[in-house]
Parts: C-alpha cells; sequence; structure tokens
C-alpha cells in the first residue's frame, strides 16, 4: 500500500490481526500498542480489532501488508533485515512470507518519550489504573492530560484504558474457549454486561457474535 506524503489517517479499528511492513518511507502510529515511530524494515504487529491512528511522512510510505495467523507469539514492533526479499516472497506465497517474516524478526527497542507515551504504558499494564492519581504523581492536571493525550493517540485516556480492557477479553474470546462471565472477571469488568458494553464498541460485536465469527474483514493500513 502507498500512503501520500504528510497523509493523516484517524484512529480506526482493524477487525483482522495483520502485520504491517514498511518497504520505504516512514510514519508514526499511535495506536492500542503504543507510539511506534516506523522506518524502512520496521514491522507493526497488530491484533484483532486493534485500533490506531497514523501520521505519514513527508515522503509518505510505502507499507507491505500481511495478514496474521489468530495466534502468534511476537513483539508488537520490530524489525527484519530485509523487507524487499519478504515483499518478493509475499508475491509468491503468503503463508510463506508470514512463517518468514515471524521467524526473522527481531524486536525493536523502544522507550516512552514524554508523558503520553508513559501514561499509554502505564494503562497497558494496568488497565485499571487510577488517572487521577497518576495525572497527581505526574503532577500534571487531570484536564491537560486528557487533552494532550487526546492529540497523541486520538482517544481520552479513560476511553484508552477501557479498549485495553476490552481488547484483553477480545483475546481471550478469539484464542480460548473459558465462559464469558469467567473472562469478565479475569478482565476486571464489574460483570458480563459490562465486559459486553465494552467488546461491541471496540469491535463492533458482541462477545458471542465475535467468538462465532472471528476476525470479519481483510485489513487494511
Amino acid at each position: 500500500m502507498r500512503h501520500a506524503p504528510s497523509e493523516n489517517l484517524p484512529r480506526h479499528r482493524h477487525d483482522e490481526a495483520f502485520a504491517a511492513i514498511v518497504l520505504s518511507g516512514g510514519y508514526v502510529e499511535a495506536g492500542d500498542t503504543g507510539r511506534h515511530r516506523c522506518e524502512p524494515g520496521d514491522v507493526v504487529l497488530h491484533r484483532a480489532c486493534e485500533q490506531h491512528l497514523d501520521r505519514f511522512d513527508r515522503a509518505g510510505a510505502e507499507v507491505l501488508v500481511l495478514p496474521l495467523p489468530l495466534v502468534w507469539s511476537a513483539p508488537a514492533h520490530g524489525r527484519i533485515a530485509d523487507p524487499d526479499r519478504l515483499a518478493h516472497l509475499a508475491e509468491r506465497d503468503i503463508e510463506a512470507a508470514v512463517e518468514s517474516l515471524l521467524t526473522q524478526m527481531e524486536a525493536k527497542p523502544s522507550s516512552p518519550s514524554d508523558w503520553p507515551d508513559l501514561l499509554a504504558q502505564a494503562l497497558r499494564a494496568d488497565p485499571a489504573l487510577c488517572l487521577s492519581a497518576w495525572s497527581h504523581q505526574a503532577g500534571l492536571h487531570l484536564g491537560s492530560v486528557s487533552r494532550g493525550f487526546r492529540q497523541v493517540f486520538g482517544v481520552t485516556p479513560a476511553a484508552y484504558r477501557l479498549a485495553q480492557r476490552a481488547q484483553h477479553a477480545i483475546d481471550a474470546l478469539l484464542r480460548t474457549d473459558t465462559p464469558l462471565s469467567a473472562i469478565a472477571h479475569d478482565c476486571g469488568f464489574a460483570d458480563q454486561a459490562h465486559m459486553s458494553r465494552a467488546v461491541l464498541r471496540v469491535a463492533n460485536l458482541t462477545p458471542g457474535a465475535l467468538r462465532r465469527s472471528g476476525p470479519i474483514s481483510r485489513p487494511r493500513t
């Protein structure tokens, strides 16, 4: 896929798991797995029903998109040595390209660059995090935190926190046969109905329908 210079994609959802491999150009992605600065050779892996926004560089970018299996184990952001070779392999055999990607990909070290990154990291680690307590500890006003975080991630911290909790539930729904009530409890929801509303908001499907249907559309970036 080719993206125009300085193109901006607002926060959006992908129904299927996929990998985005940067062939040329660059962009910044800010979403459910954090904020990633992407350059040629970089790879960002996305789970089903993830959401993110993209801000492309002045040169735009060319990105190879590969579908991922429902279950995979790799870091969200990494690098490969020869993205062009992977692109040529994908032209002949998509499954072989995906296997090669997951085998050769190495994690790309990253560290938070400012407080929105730190807050997103804290929310991913603990979706029950108290935002007012975090803001107070960071020496920031809660209203300023909400506005500043939204400028970076396209969503408020409270919505990001709920999306993290919902994503944990979605992962369990798609990867296990654990009863819905148990998933709701394990993911920190007040009850199954609370989980159902959160999952519906993120995936546009109820937990039961999501488990029956699985990912429903081809990914884009």
